[in-house]
Formats: structure tokens, sequence, C-alpha cells
């Protein structure tokens, strides 16, 4: 079956597509320009993988062997390279140049086909990153990335940010084939002026020179430049789609077609001004959108940052700083439940890290001291020490927080998605009904002319850009006041919720300023121990204990548990120290009321902190502002010695309860939900972590610590809560811009449509408006939504 010397008919190589040579290498009725491209086919062929070929024509690359991987097996390159590692399983990232077409994510999509040393690939198409799960134990890093180069997906290995590092180079393609289609369409306007302004006897010689070379234009115009419409297309067509991509290729198709047409048979000039005029806006168009697609995706990657505080160790002092400040270097405390906002080493603590936010298992894992660390680790046990060793990285943490383990509903249709899913269908209707009704007249050019117009005029563009345009704007706006919601799905969320649910301690309230009582009596070291247990809680009550007492030294714990809801316990110096409410103490004490926070050392009733929070400044006025808007309701873990203040605070018909641990609160979310509710719930992801991944829209209140929490949708300030009702606003706003924007589309397309089934619109005047709607929608959303922010005082 295999023949080196075998030479087909076929003059393209059938994996990259590149013009077969004189030596050619045949493998199963295949021709291949050479050894590197048949040993991919071979690879693909042997694991079954053969669809690749199904989806494109030669969708590969040539295979270069001047690649050299050996530096993969440098230890502290691994280390550098790597996401992620752990005993058994390690995650990297790189940035894929040949990454170009649906073939490219089918492939890459099913690495684990081809070595079942890969657990899972994951493609962002956009950025041309591949995120893969492997057993470094049955493959090294080395063999990975050779495997890729084997396939044809080389990565271009930086130890740089792939994202920033390579983001003047994404649009290189589309640039130049901007600037052929230019000159393209240049050179045909050049040559077709003698029929703009009618021919003479001398200029009639070259009438049918100029139409050739003006049709040799068009080849390159239209399969070249306009390659990628087609290879939509024809993609969307073998899913059994229509995309909006679709009638644009449909376009180019037929006006090429209708100029050979002409050319060929001396029937007239043909179409090649409209078509590289059209191709050429086209690509405007699209380069338009994508550098503002980029300009978002680079302001909120690495200028805007959440808006958490960690905590850094120096000279021997808890500082709170801004996660952005981190440096390699630094020490920072990580307490129960924070996480590792970056890659770092264990130095000092028991760690056993949740690292779920970051593989979706939730089995704590167990790291030793000198360790690595990875971000997004969470932990589970008392407070440890760690040393960075790498910066934060901004659009990491983006990625985690977005990852499908933490999307509670991928089915949901946004309002982009639902209105324009039928559009292409439904212009491909009005355009043949038009042709087909100029053709019963008799009239052909009018048909020619309705069926070309309609397709160009009616842009799908304006459709697809104001959504992700209107709405990633307001994020920008969002940001830059201390709110960090996570993608734009989820504030077309934020915008249809009707309720909201707050949890008290650290959201209703703030420990600044809050007074601390205690009945009881603890001698000094005694003191020393209840402030080393507490340093180990990022529990707001926990952090205004240990800043009362002011202790300069602290012991190391162990055995520390934290219960959600109750308290903590932990052994310092073979003592046993509980600090809660009466649940976590141990039953032998009895008679101990439920009212504050209870401290039992080696089983002795040592006292109790009552603490007076202090209520977040304009609490009354935020209160009455929602209330105008959303139902509201309180849920709280603590007492009811509060219930009389709330009820003053809170409108009548507000629902207030009291004593609900943190399954309660998720079941109270649930409930509401029932009653077709959406809920807001905000929180501050200590106590009901449930709770705000089960709302509509969770919202983790921070205050500068690190409580993060992957189920929230949003982080807010807690000195930032007195601007929710702006925020909910401008996000109802923003849909109403987003509507508009289709209205104004719609308005467009229907005036274009209008003349154009007439037959009385040009096809170039046609694409010529094409990409001045789509520049009147950039600018009008951009527009009204700084209007709105302002109109809200954001």
């Amino acid at each position: 079956m295999e023949n080196p010397n075998e030479i087909a008919t076929n003059e393209l190589c059938y994996h990259c597509g590149e013009l077969l040579d004189n030596l050619r290498y045949g493998l199963d009725n295949h021709d291949f320009c050479c050894a590197g491209c048949k040993g991919v086919y071979k690879i693909l062929s042997e694991n079954n993988l053969c669809n690749y070929y199904s989806y494109n024509d030669t969708p590969g690359k040539r295979i270069q062997n001047n690649s050299h991987f050996e530096y993969l097996e440098e230890p502290s390159i691994i280390t550098q390279l790597l996401d992620y590692q752990h005993e058994k399983a390690s995650i990297v990232t790189f940035y894929i140049p040949a990454i170009h077409c649906s073939s490219c994510i089918w492939l890459l999509e099913h690495l684990y086909k081809i070595n079942n040393a890969f657990f899972s690939s994951r493609i962002d198409f956009l950025k041309r990153q591949v995120t893969i799960s492997f057993k470094h134990e049955e493959i090294s890093l080395r063999k990975l990335v050779e495997t890729l180069a084997d396939i044809g997906y080389e990565p271009l290995i930086s130890l740089q940010d792939v994202v920033k590092e390579n983001s003047k180079t994404i649009n290189k393609t589309l640039v130049q084939k901007i600037a052929v289609a230019g000159f393209l369409m240049g050179n045909v306007m050049l040559f077709s002026f003698p029929e703009y302004f009618g021919l003479n006897g001398i200029e009639a010689q070259f009438q049918k020179l100029f139409g050739w070379l003006n049709l040799a234009f068009c080849i390159p115009a239209a399969f070249y430049c306009g390659k990628d419409y087609f290879t939509s297309a024809i993609t969307s067509l073998k899913h059994k789609q229509i995309n909006l991509d679709t009638p644009l290729a449909l376009i180019i198709a037929v006006l090429f077609l209708r100029t050979a047409f002409d050319i060929i048979f001396a029937a007239g000039p043909g179409f090649a001004d409209t078509l590289t005029g059209l191709v050429f806006l086209l690509l405007m168009g699209k380069w338009v959108k994508q550098r503002t697609y980029h300009h978002i995706s680079f302001d909120r990657d690495y200028r805007s940052y959440f808006p958490i505080a960690v905590t850094k160790l120096q000279n021997g002092k808890e500082t709170p700083i801004a996660i952005e400040n981190v440096a390699i270097g630094d020490r920072l405390w990580i307490r129960n439940g924070e996480i590792v906002p970056a890659d770092a080493i264990l130095m000092k603590g028991d760690a056993w890290m949740d690292m779920s936010f970051v593989t979706g298992e939730s089995e704590p894992i167990h790291k030793v001291l000198g360790e690595i660390i990875y971000a997004g680790g969470r932990q589970t046990a008392e407070a440890i020490e760690v040393e960075v060793i790498k910066p934060v990285s901004q659009s990491y943490l983006t990625g985690l927080w977005n990852n499908e383990n933490y999307q509670a509903n991928s089915k949901k249709q946004n309002f982009n998605d639902s209105v324009a899913k039928y559009f292409s269908l439904g212009v491909f209707i009005i355009a043949f009904s038009a042709t087909t009704y100029w053709l019963l007249q008799s009239d052909t050019q009018k048909a020619w002319a309705a069926f070309t117009a309609v397709i160009i005029v009616a842009c799908p563009c304006v459709l697809s850009l104001s959504t992700p345009f209107t709405l990633s704007a307001i994020l920008s706006i969002f940001d830059k006041k201390g709110f960090y919601v996570k993608n734009t799905d989820a504030i077309e969320a934020f915008a249809a919720c009707n309720t909201i649910i707050f949890d008290k301690t650290g959201t209703l309230t703030s420990t600044d300023n809050s007074e601390l009582l205690f009945t009881g009596f603890l001698d000094y070291h005694e003191q020393m121990l209840v402030a080393s247990l507490v340093r180990n809680s990022a529990h707001p009550l926990s952090q205004q204990i240990l800043k009362n007492l002011s202790c300069a030294n602290y012991l190391p714990v162990s055995n520390y548990i934290e219960i959600p809801g109750k308290g903590i316990s932990g052994v310092i110096h073979n003592r046993k120290l509980y600090l809660g409410n009466a649940s976590i103490l141990p039953k032998t004490l009895k008679n101990i009321h439920n009212n504050g926070v209870h401290i039992v050392i080696d089983e002795h009733y040592k006292g109790c902190f009552q603490i007076r929070q202090q209520w977040r400044e304009g609490l009354p006025e935020l209160l009455n502002k929602l209330a105008k808007n959303f139902k509201l309701h309180v849920l709280s873990g603590d007492t009811d010695r509060e219930y009389v203040t709330l009820k003053t605070l809170f409108p009548r018909n507000s629902k207030i309860n009291f004593k609900r641990n943190p399954h309660q609160k998720l079941e109270y979310v649930l409930l509401e939900q029932q009653k077709n509710n959406k809920v807001i719930m905000l929180g501050d992801g200590l106590n009901d972590a449930g709770a705000l991944k089960q709302s509509d829209f969770g919202i983790a209140i921070t205050d500068n610590i690190n409580n993060f929490t992957p189920g929230c949708d949003a982080i807010l300030t807690g000195k930032n809560i007195g601007l929710l009702p702006n925020f909910a606003a401008l996000s109802r706003d923003g849909l109403k811009v987003v509507k508009i924007s289709f209205a104004i589309a719609i308005l467009y397309n229907c005036v274009g449509i209008y003349y154009a089934v007439q037959g009385t619109l040009y096809p170039l005047i046609a694409a010529v408006l094409m990409p001045i709607s789509t520049i009147t929608i950039i600018s009008f959303t951009s527009i009204a939504t700084h209007f709105f922010a302002r109109k809200n005082k954001l």
C-alpha cells in the first residue's frame, strides 16, 4: 500500500496543501510534500483521527524538522512553564500560531486518542492557546511538545506571558489580507475607469484586456483574502447550521462567478470592482472589530485586578496589600479558606490545598515544606506562610474563574444568541424571493442586482457586535469602581434579578470601628493562645478579636479545624482551644448561652466576646434605593439580637432570618428561585459559598482580606457597596443599549433591503454601507454606555 515513489495526479499535498515537488511521498492513495506531512497523516490514521481532514481541505501545516526541545528537560524551565503540577497530573498552556481553523480545534481536543497520557485539552481559538492536562509520569513535557510538533502544531514557547507577548502578532495575517485586498481594489478601480466614464475608440481596444486583468485580480481577492468566509461557511454547513459568514461567502462566490462569466463570454464588464471593494471593506470591518476586542481583553487581563487584598508578612507584621502589588519574593500569610494568588513555595505550616478551582477535584492535597503551591489553590487547614515565585497572572485567575467547573448553566443563551441565530436564514429567504420576483418579471438585471444587494446590505455584523461591545464597556466601568464581574453573561443575569438576599456579618456590617466586649478573664499567655488560633481564620469576627488582643508573638497551631457558621478549634502546645458559638464547644460544658463568641481552653470555660459591629456607612439610604426595584431578604447565621434594628432599617415587607447554617442558606436561595425569583446573593464567601454559587448572581464582599470564592459571579469592595443600586441600574441600561442597537440595526437593514429588493441599490454602494453600519454601532454603544454611566454616577 505504501509507495514513496508513487506520483498522483493531484498537485497539492493532502495534508498541508502546498505544491508537490518531483519527489513525493505516498500513503493510502494520498500524496504528501514531505516525510513530515506523511508522518502526521500516518499518526492520525493509526489513531482513527482522519476526520481531521473532513472539516477543511488541507488543514495542516508543513512540518519543520529543525526543532530541538532538549531544553524542555531542564527542571527550572519545566517549573516556569507549568501552570500546575501534582503527584500524577500537570497542566500547561501553550501559544500555537498554527491554530487557524475548525480542524485544528477538533484535532487538538482529541489529543487523548494519540496518547493516553493526555487527560484533556481545551482550546482558546481567539488567543490561539491550548491548555493541556497530562500525566507527567507517562509523558514528559518535552515529549508532549514533540507530539504537538509531530502533528504540525509546534508551540511558540516563551517564558513571558504568551497573551501579552503575542498580542501584536495575532492580526498579522489579517493585516496582510487587508493590504492585498486594498492593492487589488485600487488596480481594479483603475482598469474600470473607462467603463465608468464611457469608452472612446482607443479605450475600446483595451476593454477586453482590462476585463481579463480585472478577473485575474478577482482570483486572489476571492480565494486568498476571502478564504476565511468560505472556510467558516463550509464548516457551519457541514454541521447543518447557517452562521453569519454564510451569506457573505455566498455573495463573494456569486460575484466571482458572475464576473468570470461576463469576461469569458464577453457579456459585460463583470463586477470585479464590487467584489474587490466588498472583500476589502469586509476585512476592514473585521479588523476594527478585532482591535476593539483585543483592547477590551488587554484592559481586562492586565489593567483591571480583582479588588481583593492578600496579607503580606513584613518584619513580622501582617499588612494587607492589593493583589496587583504582590511581587516575587514576597512572604504571604494564607489563612483557612483563602486562595493562593500566585505560584509560591510553602515556608511554614501544614498545607492541605483544595485545588478544585484549578482541576475540578475537591479532595485536599497535602503539601510539605519547600513544595510549590500553585495559584488558585485554597487552604483548608491552619494558616500557612508562602513565598511568591511567580508574579500574579490576572488573565490566568480570570480564566480559572470562567472555567466550566464554575458555570452553573452553560446552555443559557444570551440576548444576542436568541435574536441573531435566525438572521442568515431570513436574509436568504428575502434574497431568493426578490430574485424570483424579478425573474418572473423577465428582468434579469434587476433580479441580479436585488440578490447581491440584499445579501450585502443585510449586514450581520451589527447584530453580533452590539452585545459584546456594550457589556464589555460596562465591565470596564465596573472594574474602575471596585466591582469586578467575571464576564458579560453575568451582567445580563445581574440585570434580570428582582430579589436581593444579604448576609449580615461582613456584608451589612463592617469590623471597622466595631466595639468588642469581653466577659471573663484571660491571662497574657492565654491571650497569646487565643490570638494564635484566630490568626488562622479569615472570618471578620476572628480578625476583630485578633486586632483587639494586639499580641506581638504567635505560637504554631496544629489540628486546626474551622466549621462554617460554628467556629474554630486547634491545638497549641498540647492545649486544646475552642472558639465559636455553643454548638462547637465540648459537650461536657452546659448552660452556655448561644450569644457571642465563647472561648474554651482544655475544657475550661474562659469567657465570651460580645461584638457590636457597626452598620456600613449609608446603609439606610442604600436599602431605600434598592427597595424600589428589589425584594430584600436577610440571611444570618447569628442570633436574633439585631432583629429589631434590622426591622427598622429594612422595608416593612422584607424577610429577616437568623440562625441559618450554610446549608439552610443554600436551601433558602433555592426556595426563592422556585418562586420564579431571580436572586442576587451578597455575602463574604466564608459561610455562604454554596448560596453564592446557587444564586443567579452571587457577589462576594471583600474588606482588606482575601475571601474570594470561585462560585461567585462578582467581587465588590465593602466601601463601594453603596453603589450597588447604581451598578444594577447601569446593567439594566446596558441591556437597553443592546436592544436600541438591535433596533438601529433592524431599521438599517429594513431601509437597505427596501431599496435592495427593488434592484435600485448598486452592490458596491451596499458594500460601502456595511462597514459604516459597523462603525455606527460601535460608536453608538460606546457613547450610550458612557452616557448611562454618567447618568448613574459611575
